[in-house]
Parts: structure tokens; C-alpha cells; sequence
């Protein structure tokens, strides 16, 4: 992928499959999209944005004839380029890609300058013609979350990694979904009349609704509402909750005790939000089971990442959103068979990426067979 070539015409290097014209190297699809991927992983860590920019070259590829035509876009982007930036099919023949490898991330002016001068300098090297069939899209990442609207908010022209994998696991993703509505329908069935046994003393021991109901980020950044049953007093602040669960995130909260344990729990113990009966559902973890509707719903998977509330979002590091891109939100997961609270933020997200790797039937049944004696033995739960 190093190889240069002096000549003009646009040429497929038999060891690489990337094509090079000029002193351009073009990268084909598999290989770019790769760049793509690794990229974020390089600005996750930098904090330095990058720009992808996708050039859908129209009919001009259809014909022999127009690869001159190819040729003249391709020099008139290395003239919009530096050289650290990398060129390459996002589609093979078909569309072709800029990534502007860390743009600075000081200034919002800086997308907009690179698009204008992009823009402009294909104008002048092509025919009115040649310009008006292609079709240009700028897409920066980091991207900006909005869990207000309607769509999902993470971008995914780019994760063509994500798309990839899913395309290669449709198979696996059935038969988790055939296993979610199965076990839900199940456990919804059977467990009946713990639900009602549940609902009447929640209702004989605090005013208020049954079903605690609150909005949660799901899969791509989706909000989704969510069901516990209700173990707080209703009307409470959530300030407190919200001051320790931006400290957890950023590295810097103070484990609290547990129920005499030395060892303590990263969660708020001894919360005066929570009724008595709460308390023991909570450290049961009873309080979970109507999520087996959001299972049902397709909203949640019986496992997953725990999803989290928007303020949690907010707190995230870049790299943190990849446990809400990579896996369906679940129930149980490898996180809570694995120390539960008493892992530190940055290890569940660990925890959340590494079943997301690796996730299958096999080891969704064998995180399941383990989530009753965690929460028999109350490892980390309040």
C-alpha cells in the first residue's frame, strides 16, 4: 500500500488491490474501511477529530472511457489534501472516500473550511457536467449525540466496521432473538404471580406507581423507556445520584460501604430515596424483572450492557460509547456475573466491549447460567 506510480493513468497493484494514480494511493474498500475504524480508535485517544468525506462518483465510473475522469477527481483531492490523509473506495468503483486525519478539534470552523475548499476546487478542475452527477457528504466524528430526536443519533456511514460484523453475524442475531422471546414470554408467564406478590407490597408500603418507568439509552444511542418496578419514594432528587455517577465515570468517585463489606461498592449505599421494601428488591435484584417486556419489545436483550440514563451520556469518554454501538442493551451480562459494582467504570466498559467481541448463543447461556448465583449471593447489588 506504500507503492507509487509515475505514471498518469490509474493502475490496480496485484499485491495490495489498492490503485494508484499519480502519487495518490487508492485504497479499496476493505482495506479503507479498516483505516476508518482504526481512526476512531486514534482520535478516541488523541481528542483529535477527523472528517470523512464520501464522493459518489455517479455514472463516470460505468464506462471505460471516464476513468480519465477519475484521474482528474483523484488529483484534484490530493490538490484539498495533506499527505498524512488517506484515500480510498468506501465502496468499491462506486464511491470513493477522504479521511482529513486530526483536524483541529479548537475550532468548528475548521470542518466547514476544509468542505468549502473541497467543494470549490472540484468546481474549477471539472465540467459543470462531471460536477453535477457527483454527490458529496462530509461526515465528522466525533459526533454530536442528540437522544431528543426521533433518529438514532451516532452516525453510521462511520462505523462500516459495525455493519460489517452485523452482516457476518445476521445468523447468530436470529437465534439470540429467537432465545430473548422465548425466555422472556417464559419467564413473563411463570413468574406471574411473584409479579403481582411484588406490586401489592410496593403498593401497601409507599404511594405511587407500580412500575418505575424512565428513559434510557439503548442500541446506537436510542432512548427507550424503560421498566423496573418502583423501589424509591416518588418525586426524589436525582442530584445526588447524578453528582456520583459523573465522578465514577470520570475515575474519581470513592468506593461506599456495603453492608459492612471492606471492600465497598461504586454505587450510592444507604440512599434515603429508597423504601424498605425497595431496598430488598434491590438487593435481589427483583426489581428487574419487567424488563422482560423491554426484551420482549426487541428494546433490550436478555443479555447485554446495562443501558444507561442520559446524563450518564453526557459524562462518557468518546471510547465509552462504543459499549452502546457494539451490543443491544441486556438484563444480566458478563459485567454483573463479574464483580458487578465493585468494578470500576472504565473495567465495565471493558467487560461490555469484551462480550460484545465475542458475544454468541453459547455465551449468552453461559452468562445466564451464572447470573442466579450472583444474584443469590447479592455480589455487588443495592
Amino acid at each position: 500500500m506504500n507503492a507509487r506510480s509515475s505514471t498518469k493513468r490509474a493502475t490496480v497493484s496485484p499485491i495490495s488491490g489498492a490503485t494508484t494514480s499519480g502519487d495518490t494511493v487508492v485504497l479499496n474498500a476493505e482495506a479503507f474501511r479498516r483505516m476508518i475504524a482504526l481512526e476512531r480508535k486514534r482520535s478516541e485517544r488523541s481528542r483529535k477529530p477527523f472528517m470523512l468525506l464520501l464522493v459518489d462518483m455517479g455514472k463516470y465510473l460505468s464506462t471505460e472511457k471516464n476513468g480519465k475522469t477519475l484521474e482528474r477527481i483523484l488529483a484534484t483531492l490530493a490538490l484539498s489534501s495533506r499527505e498524512t490523509d488517506i484515500t480510498g473506495w468506501y465502496a468499491n468503483d462506486n464511491v470513493l472516500g477522504v479521511l482529513f486525519t486530526e483536524i483541529a478539534s479548537d475550532s468548528n470552523s475548521i470542518p466547514a473550511t476544509i468542505i468549502t475548499r473541497v467543494t470549490e476546487t472540484l468546481r474549477k478542475n471539472l465540467t459543470a457536467e462531471q460536477f453535477g452527477e457527483l454527490s458529496l457528504s462530509f461526515h465528522v466524528f466525533p459526533e454530536d449525540w442528540d437522544h431528543e430526536g426521533e433518529q438514532r443519533p451516532s452516525n453510521p456511514t462511520l462505523y462500516p466496521d459495525l455493519s460489517q460484523r452485523e452482516n457476518a453475524t445476521k445468523g447468530l442475531r436470529v437465534m439470540k432473538r429467537i432465545m430473548d422471546v422465548t425466555v422472556s414470554l417464559l419467564a413473563l408467564v411463570f413468574l406471574a404471580p411473584l409479579f403481582l406478590m411484588i406490586a401489592a407490597a410496593i403498593k401497601a408500603t409507599s404511594k405511587g406507581p407500580i412500575f418505575f418507568r424512565q428513559r434510557r439509552i439503548g442500541q446506537y444511542g436510542k432512548s427507550f423507556v424503560f421498566l423496573k418496578f418502583r423501589s424509591m419514594y416518588v418525586n426524589n432528587d436525582a442530584g445526588a445520584h447524578k453528582a456520583y455517577v459523573q465522578k465514577l465515570i470520570a475515575g474519581k468517585a470513592d468506593k461506599q460501604p456495603s453492608d459492612g463489606n471492606g471492600e465497598g461498592v461504586y454505587k450510592l449505599t444507604r440512599d434515603p430515596r429508597i423504601t424498605r421494601v425497595g431496598g430488598f428488591l434491590r438487593k435481589t435484584s427483583l426489581d428487574e424483572l419487567p424488563q422482560f417486556i423491554n426484551v420482549l419489545r426487541g428494546e433490550m436483550s436478555m443479555v447485554g450492557p446495562r443501558p444507561p440514563v442520559p446524563y450518564e451520556v453526557e459524562a462518557y469518554d468518546i471510547w465509552h460509547r462504543r459499549r452502546l454501538l457494539e451490543a443491544k442493551p441486556g438484563i444480566t451480562g458478563l459485567w454483573q456475573v463479574s464483580g458487578r459494582s465493585r468494578v470500576k467504570f472504565d473495567d465495565m466498559v471493558r467487560l461490555d466491549l469484551q462480550y460484545a467481541r465475542t458475544c454468541s448463543p453459547w455465551t449468552d447461556m453461559k452468562i445466564l447460567w451464572r447470573t442466579p448465583g450472583a444474584v443469590v449471593l447479592g455480589d455487588g447489588a443495592h
